[in-house]
């Protein structure tokens, strides 16, 4: 049997996690040059995980989704942010 695009991944890059089935609890989409930033926060978790997209698209607050992420940092009016850097997002 292959093994799925996630396992592979994972596989591939130690650093990723994957997470099923969470909830959101906000998301919210900016526009920033020609991309779209979206930030989710999911329940329980006091981070925000952010991702790009070239369109808009619709919001997903209370859906349950599956999200492959990395920690990072950002620098945010000098201080240094935890973020999550959301590499693949599918509805639940």
């Amino acid at each position: 049997m292959p093994k799925s695009p996630v396992n592979s991944m994972l596989a591939k890059h130690p650093n990723l996690t994957h997470s099923t089935d969470v909830k959101v609890q906000s998301h919210v989409q900016r526009e920033e040059d020609d991309w779209y930033v979206n930030t989710i926060m999911i329940d329980n978790v006091s981070v925000p995980f952010i991702y790009k997209r070239k369109q808009p698209y619709r919001s997903l607050t209370g859906a349950r989704v599956n999200v492959t992420y990395y920690p990072s940092v950002k620098q945010v009016a000098g201080f240094e942010v935890e973020i999550m850097k959301v590499v693949r997002l599918r509805i639940a």
